[in-house]
C-alpha cells in the first residue's frame, strides 16, 4: 500500500495523474452487451447567501419562477406575462443544466479560499445569465418557466432568497393526455401519464416546500384571463396591463407557431377556453391521488 501511495505522489507531482485499482468485471454471456450506466454526479455543495451578502452575490432582484408540470399551459402564461411592460419572460432557460467544473485542484482550492464551492459558482453563473437576459430586455423583473425547475426548487429557493413562485396547475388527466398526444410514437398513454406524474409530484413538493407562493389554474386562466392576471399582478406587486390580453401580437408569439392547440390563440391574440375537463370515471388510478390533492376529484 505504501508503494502505491509513493507512486501516486510521484505521478501527481509530475503528471497530475494517479493509479487506481481496477474494479472487477463480471463475466458476461457470449455476445451479451453490458448495459451502460451513467455516472452519478456528486451533489453540488453551496451556501445560502445571507441577506447582507445579496448585494454582492446576486444581480437579480425578486425573480419570478413558474413551477408547473409539462403540458400545463406554461407557454401560454409565459406569453401573457411577457406582454407586460415590466415583466420579461423568455423561452425556457434550463439553468439547472448549467454546471461548473474545476480544471485543476489549484482552481478548486483557489475558489474554496474565496468561500465558493461548486454549487456557489453555479449559482453565480445562473444569476449572471438570467440578469444578462433581463438587462437586454430593458424590463424590471424576469420570469422563468422551465418545467424541470420543479425538481430543483430547493436550490432555486436557496439561490435567490427573494424569489417569487407561481404554481400553475392543470387537471392531471388533461396533462397526461396532452403529453401523450404531443408524441404518441414516443410513449404509450400509460407511460405518458407516469412520466407527467413525476413533474406533478415535483410541483406539489415545491408548493409544500415554499411559502408565500401564488397558485393559478390553467382552466381558470383560459376561462377568465383578465381576472386571473389581475390577481397574479397583485401578487407580483405590479399594475395589471390590458396589453397582456393581446399577447398574440407580441413578436415572440412565433416561438410557439405550429404547436397545435396554441395555433388559434396565437392567430386571434386572445385566450380561448380549453378542452372539457375529464369526468371522474376517466381518471386512472395512477392519477387519482394527484387529482384529489389538487381539487380535481372528490
Amino acid at each position: 500500500m505504501s508503494l502505491m501511495r509513493n507512486l501516486n505522489r510521484a505521478l501527481t507531482a509530475t503528471t497530475g495523474l494517479q493509479v487506481r485499482r481496477a474494479s472487477p468485471v463480471a463475466s458476461a454471456a457470449p455476445g451479451a452487451t453490458a448495459p451502460k450506466r451513467a455516472a452519478k454526479k456528486p451533489t453540488a455543495v453551496y451556501r445560502c447567501p445571507a441577506p447582507e451578502d445579496l448585494a454582492t452575490d446576486r444581480l437579480l432582484r425578486r425573480p419570478v419562477f413558474i413551477m408547473s408540470p409539462v403540458r400545463s399551459g406554461s407557454t401560454l402564461l409565459r406569453m401573457l406575462l411577457n406582454a407586460h411592460p415590466r415583466l420579461h419572460s423568455p423561452h425556457e432557460l434550463h439553468i439547472r443544466r448549467l454546471e461548473v467544473g474545476y480544471g485543476s485542484k489549484l482552481s478548486q482550492k483557489a475558489m474554496s479560499a474565496l468561500d465558493l464551492e461548486r454549487g456557489d459558482l453555479e449559482h453565480l453563473l445562473w444569476d449572471r445569465v438570467m440578469h444578462r437576459e433581463l438587462v437586454r430586455s430593458g424590463k424590471d423583473f424576469i420570469v422563468e418557466k422551465t418545467p424541470s425547475n420543479a425538481f430543483v426548487y430547493e436550490r432555486i429557493r436557496d439561490c435567490w432568497p427573494d424569489a417569487r413562485f407561481v404554481f400553475l396547475l392543470r387537471h392531471p388527466v388533461s396533462i397526461a393526455r396532452s403529453w401523450y398526444e404531443g408524441d404518441p410514437d414516443k410513449r404509450t398513454y400509460d407511460e405518458a401519464a407516469a412520466d407527467a406524474l413525476r413533474y406533478m409530484r415535483a410541483v406539489e413538493r415545491a408548493r409544500e416546500g415554499t411559502t408565500g407562493g401564488y397558485t393559478v389554474r390553467y382552466e381558470d386562466l383560459t376561462a377568465d384571463a383578465e381576472k386571473e392576471l389581475r390577481g397574479l399582478c397583485a401578487f407580483l406587486d405590479i399594475d395589471f396591463e390590458p396589453s397582456m390580453l393581446d399577447y398574440g401580437r407580441q413578436d415572440d408569439a412565433q416561438v410557439v407557431k405550429g404547436l397545435g392547440d396554441w395555433r388559434d390563440k396565437i392567430r386571434t391574440g386572445r385566450v380561448q377556453a380549453g378542452r372539457a375537463l375529464p369526468t371522474d370515471d376517466e381518471i386512472p388510478d395512477l392519477l387519482r391521488p394527484m387529482c384529489e390533492a389538487w381539487g380535481y376529484s372528490q
